[in-house]
């Protein structure tokens, strides 16, 4: 193929296809001959099919395996995820779109080739998942939805499984790069842009009713009545891992305190790993993003999208906090509200958990407790440790890999839910102090590729950083280093990688675990967080 004049001119639009004769340069004919040769040798490796018939048909003359069959198999392996079809373009010259489209059509799978028993359950009713949002000016959320199954249709109302919402969509648009066209339906197997959609975010299962949903449940439960596991309506959405980095974010002035938090609403909509929340103590504002990048980006949206000038503070890690070992504790209050007395007495003991259950906290009663407590006083005690878990004993971080025992409660008539959970919280406190804190810090997996006469400086730089090596691995003529580093060394990593490597690396952080610091690091931090380092 080849493309005519330059972007300015005709944005790649303009191309010729020609084949290859016997008196074209006998370099090129030989590159390609070899290229396709070693094609046709990696597809034979994963797909059987075509090995047969290489075997069979085509052993001696690699040239004759007619191109339709070539395209079969790569399809074939494309589909069954042992490979992926790679093509080569320019996004400046907009020179390689075609090929890639015709690639689209070719290889990937079409709506009734994605085997989901989900949407099979639903037959011929809508499902549909959403999977991006963006903010309108003028129309308010647009989201994007995939339909999976049935048809979308305008003017119509939609329910949302995960939100259990009923919405009215006023209008359905077909996106087409970036134009919409309005349209008054769309079938499965495309994308849709919906508006008025105001509670959907991104993740979330849309169905045509409450009923469609119940009647795809009983659908599956039917299919597999000698299982016993439990089926769900929704489609699988987006798994959103827990944010790892956190600063404040301040307006300007008060006066657009408001304008900010709209902004930050509208923005955790279209980003799911954007958390938002408000610091009991100090009243600021936090963002909790996925790292530096991420935050950086979100403070730059705001300043363009919305034109607020807003001050980030020093970005911090996510820490979490543990306990070392059991400890019981208890607690009385007795206050007087009005012309009402508030009386409640606990009594809890706290463990640690397994190693293998460090990422959850749990809440179990008493036997005799949980039968002699009423439901609304049972939420009451578990709101309460809820609230304790948020803010451990050492520095206010989340608690995790601790399990909570009530061994008794007692109230007065007339006690509210509300002192409950605030006695039980206390007393959580109590509990979790006399346990001994422990900081767990989070560690994450860390993939550098880096060319072999810079491995060593690579290395060197990831021990000062408390680093461990997993593995070095061989690509190419790149290094593959794998490890694990604790996040609170890799602040301003990337810079320091393009120093040591002149530029010629590149690397990607994933969260791997959480684990405890040990006591001498976990001394600087605790005097570093208090001021006095």
């Amino acid at each position: 193929m080849m493309w005519q004049g330059n972007a300015l001119t005709n944005d790649g639009r303009s191309f010729e296809i020609n084949s290859l004769q016997p008196s074209d340069d006998p370099n090129v004919l030989l590159a390609v001959s070899e290229a396709r040769a070693a094609l046709i040798e990696q597809v034979a490796d994963l797909d059987d099919d075509f090995a047969e018939l290489l075997l069979g048909e085509y052993g001696e003359n690699f040239d004759a395996v007619p191109a339709v069959k070539l395209q079969e198999a790569v399809r074939r392996v494309t589909l069954a995820r042992k490979g992926v079809p790679v093509l080569c373009g320019s996004s400046l010259k907009n020179k390689g779109v075609q090929p890639l489209l015709d690639a689209i059509t070719a290889y990937l799978p079409a709506p009734n080739e994605r085997n989901h028993d989900l949407v099979r359950w639903y037959k011929n009713d809508l499902c549909a998942l959403a999977f991006k949002v963006v903010h309108d000016k003028q129309r308010g959320p647009l989201v994007f939805v995939r339909i999976y199954s049935g048809s979308m249709k305008a003017q119509s109302s939609v329910h949302n499984i995960n939100r259990n919402e009923t919405e009215k969509m006023s209008r359905l648009l077909l996106p087409f790069a970036d134009q919409q066209i309005e349209i008054p339906s769309l079938s499965a197997g495309n994308i849709a842009l919906t508006v008025g959609l105001k509670q959907t975010v991104t993740g979330d299962t849309i169905v045509s009713s409450k009923a469609s949903a119940a009647a795809a449940i009983r659908r599956a439960q039917a299919e597999a009545e000698s299982r016993s596991n439990s089926h769900s309506a929704a489609l699988a959405g987006v798994e959103v891992p827990e944010p790892v980095f956190f600063c404040s974010i301040e307006p300007p002035t008060m006066a657009k305190q408001a304008d900010l938090e709209h902004a930050l609403n509208c923005l955790q909509r279209e980003d799911p790993s954007l958390k938002v929340r408000i610091d009991p103590d100090s009243g600021q504002t936090v963002l909790c993003g996925m790292g530096e990048l991420h935050i950086e980006i979100i403070h730059d949206r705001i300043k363009r999208e919305y034109k607020i000038e807003t001050h980030l503070g020093p970005l911090q890690v996510a820490y979490r906090e543990t306990i070392l070992q059991s400890a019981t504790a208890k607690d009385l209050l007795d206050r007087i509200l009005g012309e009402k007395r508030h009386v409640v007495s606990v009594e809890l003991t706290v463990h640690p958990l397994k190693e293998n259950s460090s990422a959850s906290c749990d809440i179990t009663f008493e036997e005799d407790v949980k039968a002699m407590l009423p439901a609304d006083v049972r939420e009451a005690v578990e709101n309460g440790v809820q609230s304790a878990y948020l803010q451990g004993p050492v520095l206010g971080f989340p608690v995790q890999g601790v399990q909570t025992v009530i061994q008794n409660v007692r109230l007065e008539s007339g006690t509210s839910a509300a002192m409950v959970s605030a006695c039980v919280s206390r007393c959580m406190l109590k509990a979790l102090k006399q346990a001994g804190g422990q900081v767990l810090e989070p560690v994450m997996a860390l993939e550098v590729t880096v060319g072999e006469e810079h491995l060593s400086s690579v290395l060197a730089d990831l021990s000062q950083r408390r680093g461990t090596i997993c593995d070095i691995q061989s690509r190419q003529d790149n290094k593959i280093l794998l490890a694990d580093v604790p996040l609170a060394e890799m602040m301003g990593y990337s810079t320091v990688l393009r120093t040591l490597t002149s530029g010629n690396a590149t690397f990607s952080l994933e969260l791997s675990s959480y684990e405890p610091m040990n006591s001498q690091d976990q001394n600087i931090l605790l005097n570093k967080m208090a001021g006095l380092t």
